[in-house]
């Protein structure tokens, strides 16, 4: 009987730990920018949360001998004004970890009239993984970002608009590339016209009037070049929320560029489906992004 219980404490124990590695700071010494939140971090609905000024990760290491080398920043999303850290988070981080990915959840710090804070978050999470990758398991060249619906328009934001370090710091993360070498965009914001744009997405994060600078600057469908890494999106035809235009001027944008890209649009499925088993074709989705990363050589 004590071996029994030992057996099932062991386990518990194990499941726990291979779930979760590591919890760290994105900013470990004070971020360069602030956005102005003082209320108390809340979380609510279980693991949902608001009010976030402080950016952390949440690491999911596969276990050694499944590891493929890959890993993926997730930004969880709630347009701009929360974090759905389950099923846009913490979910898709262990379906990647069984698979030998590396999933790492990143709670950014949401924007409170400050815009330029998510973006600089998603950046820096980058370099730590970079800076990072040799310690967890990752190859520097396999590390990529996804993002869903305003979590999808930071990751794109992260894709289009980024730099290769700064050689002369004597900061190793500064030094790091921020350009992501893939990316994974589920039922994304994209743009901020507003003919298209989540218009939730878009107030919290550049305001409500119409700044021609910010509309463009985070208009992500047009910071598209050829340096913009391979690209798979999922969307859903029934979208109401984020309507899939969004996707469609991204997918457009980047086969100018001959960017490599797959999308994905299901029937059905509406908004904010995330990762869970809900019986339409949608749900798929997992399975056909890691097969699209075999495609594209970033896993065995």
């Amino acid at each position: 009987m004590k071996l029994i219980s030992f057996l099932i404490l062991a386990t518990i124990f194990s499941s726990i730990t291979m779930a979760q590695d590591k919890v760290l700071k994105v900013w470990p010494n004070g971020a360069p920018n602030d956005n102005g939140m003082t209320e108390p971090e809340e979380k609510y609905d279980g693991v949902r949360v608001r009010n976030v000024s402080e950016a952390q990760m949440y690491v999911f290491l596969p276990e050694a001998e499944n590891n493929t080398g890959a890993g993926v920043i997730i930004c969880p999303g709630g347009g701009y004004r929360i974090e759905a850290m389950d099923h846009e988070g913490y979910d898709i981080a262990r379906f990647l970890q069984k698979k030998g990915i590396a999933g790492i959840v990143l709670k950014y710090r949401l924007p409170y009239g400050h815009h330029e804070v998510p973006g600089s978050d998603a950046r820096q999470a980058i370099r730590m993984v970079r800076a990072n990758a040799k310690e967890w398991g990752i190859d520097s060249d396999k590390i990529g970002i996804a993002g869903s619906s305003a979590g999808g328009h930071l990751a794109s934001t992260a894709g289009t608009v980024f730099d290769y370090g700064d050689q002369t710091s004597t900061n190793p993360v500064a030094r790091q590339s921020c350009r992501p070498d893939f990316m994974l965009l589920l039922y994304p914001v994209i743009t901020m016209n507003e003919k298209y744009s989540h218009i939730g997405s878009r107030e919290n994060l550049i305001g409500k009037g119409h700044d021609k600078e910010l509309v463009r600057k985070y208009s992500n469908e047009l910071n598209v070049g050829a340096e913009t890494p391979p690209t798979f999106l999922v969307l859903a035809d029934d979208d109401k929320a984020v309507v899939p235009q969004n996707s469609i001027a991204f997918y457009t944008q980047l086969k100018k560029y001959n960017v490599p890209a797959e999308m994905h649009i299901f029937a059905e499925g509406g908004h904010g489906f995330g990762i869970r088993e809900t019986g339409l074709p949608a749900a798929e989705w997992p399975e056909l992004f890691c097969t699209w990363l075999q495609a594209q050589k970033f896993i065995d």
